[in-house]
């Protein structure tokens, strides 16, 4: 019985494949990416890297197939399909005319007036192509070679089991089939079926989306980078263009132009761009970028090829094929791959309603991952490659194998060996097959130094549990602090539980005792505390005790509106220095003390002992957040087209000293967007007042994140001062604050000689500080970004120049990413 099923499988994908073929140059070499189509339609085809291809079609009867390639004769078959499947195989011939280059006999040049007249109906054409629905296939393929077995001391594996003896094979090969709609500002996809060689519960991640380069734009999106159209309003500013040739397809005048950049660092194309005379609309692409013009240092190369297909109804031509090509490498990686997409069955009038475009913008259609072989081999439109063949025939034959609970038992008890580098790095005991993950964080690194303390463990151990049926998700953390000065033992821990993958919906237990700082989100990171306290004898943190215990829930409401609220009891105690050692200069030490209102007094503490409730509810406005649904899970897309909100009420309650009884009122409006080529624009705006506050502790002052070791490790910028002292302006009363930030990318130093070269970015900014009881705090800043070599980009230099109570202060900024 098994066999007779997969004999019947096996007869019905050439029965439904319909028309098939090889298609070959004259040499009998195949040749990829050729696009067949049925003439007048939106139905259509492309050939894999082999030269094969399948065309489906719905009945039997009477078509013109239609063969194109850049660089070929375009070729017309006349076929009569009685029964399928129907095996047609085509052999094209370069084109001579094709290969002519044309020659400038004038001073004018042919080129710019082809370009310039595109330009002017650029508009006109987008408007043509921009509303539609549309079918959509996508693979995906990524390949490796020699891939090192460790990095940084721990092993990689053998990626997916798709590797050979030399360390090379695919890493990654996906599909995706889905219904794709589309307006002038809207784009939504519906997955209807996505595979993953060697996951049979993955999800693939060929969005439509994010291969939707439209050179109708001014400006291309790629990653978070916008390249300049070759027909783009301003692209005379960009490039150079030259014709190379103009030939006939059918009626059709088509003009190949040479597009090249006029710097190397431009984020422009090079390659060739194929216009129709005209209606001036695109025919074919065939560009490519480099990582140095995406300001993608980990990027090579990357090709896009797209081609085009007339309609004699609609009167345009619509994209038909693309493919993208791509080369990236780092930390002895070195990886190549392809995306292909295949459009069809264009609607030009698709009569959109209200309710088409909603902030779901991708959904898939439940077991969309579940889709057997057959189903696959039926409405493929571009046959696998031998390749790819090879890569889903071995994944899938092991991946039954992978899951099981022996062959998980035994890769974990290799990985779960303790090593050496578990002293720097920290240890992990894993069960994959129970999904469940023990972290036991480095003895080394999580040491740290500070005066109250001094050398103290800080060792955190954590917990992490999936619960993959019922989408549930476990963690427990813990922290054994204790202090080789001070002589004290401090542990604290939390639990927290999230009850689906969806609204996300948490509860979460906390408590303990531990050593914290003033300003609750912690400005100064342990890391630079102990650096600057040993080697420059700059205590900056200011810490007090803390014993606490907390309740918390969150979830999300509705789409875009989320909100969360914890229960906190606290005892509070003040603390002190207990030590003065240093590594250099010991016989000269001018430690601070641990009270931050008066750093000289080391015998008085900055506020009482004392206990306090505190009852806190935030709620954040994401407005028109857009959306990704699985059927189990929902994961927000935080592209800031629209601002963020957050408002936040804490009541502090219940104090053993009722004059520190509190409430507080804040709100926090966000946004990070792009600006065009001209780079991305940041604000962060705050405003907050204490009601009803008689003599509030000072822990429960606003502190403002300030800095003091000019050194930035967080990457963000929009939520600290550059030069502020951490405690100088906290307030007890009502304030706000204000950060600015554009971030020009390489918009205008790729213009300027050397600092093209170099890759720099610059980056200019402006803080403001307003509280009741001082007059305005200000910074300006002036800043040079992506600065490193090659393709490691680790450092950010600002000058800042600060204003307060009339006196100015400069300084410099350092801002470390990895």
């Amino acid at each position: 019985m098994r066999y007779c099923l997969l004999l019947t499988a096996f007869f019905s994908i050439p029965s439904f494949s319909q028309v098939t073929g090889l298609i070959t140059d004259k040499n009998n070499t195949p040749l990829p990416f050729v696009n067949i189509y049925v003439k007048d339609s939106y139905i259509g085809t492309t050939t894999n890297n082999d030269g094969n291809y399948i065309l489906n079609l719905k009945k039997t009867g009477d078509y013109t197939l239609i063969f194109q390639f850049l660089g070929y004769k375009t070729v017309k078959k006349d076929i009569s399909i009685t029964s399928f499947p129907y095996q047609l195989n085509v052999v094209l011939q370069e084109d001579a005319v094709a290969l002519n280059e044309v020659v400038v006999s004038s001073k004018e040049n042919p080129a710019n007036r082809i370009i310039r007249s595109a330009i002017a109906r650029r508009k006109e054409n987008l408007q043509k192509t921009e509303k539609y629905t549309a079918d959509f296939y996508s693979r995906g393929i990524f390949r490796i070679k020699n891939a090192p077995k460790k990095i940084l001391g721990q092993e990689i594996g053998d990626m997916g089991g798709g590797l050979d003896s030399t360390r090379s094979g695919v890493i990654y090969l996906s599909e995706t089939i889905s219904k794709i709609s589309k307006n002038q500002q809207k784009f939504k996809e519906r997955i209807i079926a996505s595979k993953v060689s060697g996951d049979d519960n993955g999800f693939s991640f060929n969005q439509a989306s994010d291969v939707n380069f439209n050179l109708y734009d001014n400006l291309v999106q790629i990653n978070e980078t916008t390249i300049i159209s070759p027909i783009a309003t301003y692209a005379f500013n960009y490039y150079n263009y030259q014709l190379i040739n103009s030939y006939y397809e059918d009626e059709h005048l088509i003009n190949k132009i040479k597009v090249t950049a006029k710097r190397t660092t431009d984020n422009a194309f090079n390659g060739y761009i194929y216009i129709v005379e005209n209606n001036w609309q695109i025919y074919a692409t065939d560009l490519s970028v480099t990582g140095k013009q995406l300001q993608e240092p980990i990027l090579d190369t990357l090709n896009i090829k797209q081609n085009y297909l007339y309609s004699t109804k609609d009167k345009l031509w619509s994209l038909f094929s693309q493919s993208i090509d791509f080369m990236f490498g780092m930390f002895g990686f070195k990886v190549d791959g392809r995306v292909t997409a295949v459009y069809s069955n264009y609607n030009f009038n698709p009569g959109f309603t209200k309710k088409t475009f909603t902030n779901e913008v991708l959904s898939f259609e439940d077991k969309a991952n579940k889709k057997d072989t057959v189903f696959w081999n039926t409405i493929r439109p571009v046959p696998l490659t031998l390749e790819e063949r090879k890569d889903y025939k071995l994944k899938d034959s092991i991946k039954v194998v992978r899951k099981s609970k022996k062959y998980l038992d035994s890769v974990d008890m290799k990985q779960n060996k303790f090593k050496v580098s578990s002293l720097l790095f920290g240890y992990n005991y894993r069960n994959s097959f129970k999904d469940w993950n023990l972290h036991i964080g480095s003895p080394i690194l999580n040491s740290m130094f500070n005066t109250v303390q001094g050398w103290h463990t800080n060792m955190n151990v954590s917990f992490f549990k999936n619960y993959k049926e019922k989408h549930q998700r476990l963690w427990v953390n813990t922290v054994l602090d204790y202090g080789l000065s001070d002589k004290q033992f401090r542990a604290s821990g939390s639990v927290t539980y999230e009850f689906n993958q969806k609204t996300r919906p948490f509860i979460s237990i906390a408590g303990g005792r531990k050593i914290s700082q003033f300003n609750a989100s912690n400005p100064i990171s342990p890391v630079l505390n102990a650096a600057s306290s040993l080697f420059f004898e700059r205590n900056y943190a200011k810490f007090y005790d803390k014993t606490f215990a907390s309740i918390g829930y969150g979830r999300e409401i509705v789409n875009g509106l989320r909100f969360r609220s914890s229960l906190t009891y606290e005892n509070r105690k003040p603390v002190f220095n207990t030590t003065n050692y240093v590594t250099f200069n010991r016989d000269a030490i001018i430690y601070s003390s641990n009270n931050p209102l008066e750093p000289d007094n080391f015998t008085t503490a900055a506020f009482e002992k004392h206990d306090i409730y505190k009852f806190t509810v935030v709620t954040t406005i994401r407005f028109k957040q857009e959306y990704i649904s699985l059927p189990d899970r929902k994961f927000n897309l935080w592209d800031l087209k629209y601002p963020r909100l957050q408002l936040q009420y804490t009541k502090g309650f219940g104090a053993s000293n009722s004059k520190y009884n509190y409430d507080f009122m804040q709100a926090n409006l966000y946004q990070d967007f792009s600006i065009g080529n001209k780079g991305t624009f940041a604000y962060n705006l705050t405003a907050g007042k204490f009601l009803k506050t008689d003599e509030l502790s000072f822990i429960d002052y606003k502190h403002f994140n300030g800095n003091q070791t000019h050194v930035n490790l967080t990457g963000s910028y929009t939520n600290s001062y550059y030069l502020l002292p951490y405690y100088d302006l906290s307030t007890n009363s009502e304030y706000a604050e204000a950060h600015v930030q554009h971030h020009f990318g390489g918009y205008l130093l790729r213009k300027v000689p050397l600092f093209n070269k170099l890759q720099w970015e610059l980056v200019v900014g402006g803080k403001a500080l307003f509280t009741k009881e001082n007059k305005p705090y200000t910074e300006y800043s002036i800043g040079l970004d992506n600065i490193g070599f090659g393709k490691f980009r680790f450092l950010r230099i600002d000058y800042v120049r600060s204003n307060f109570n009339g006196v100015s202060g400069d300084g410099f900024m350092f801002g470390f990413s990895f």
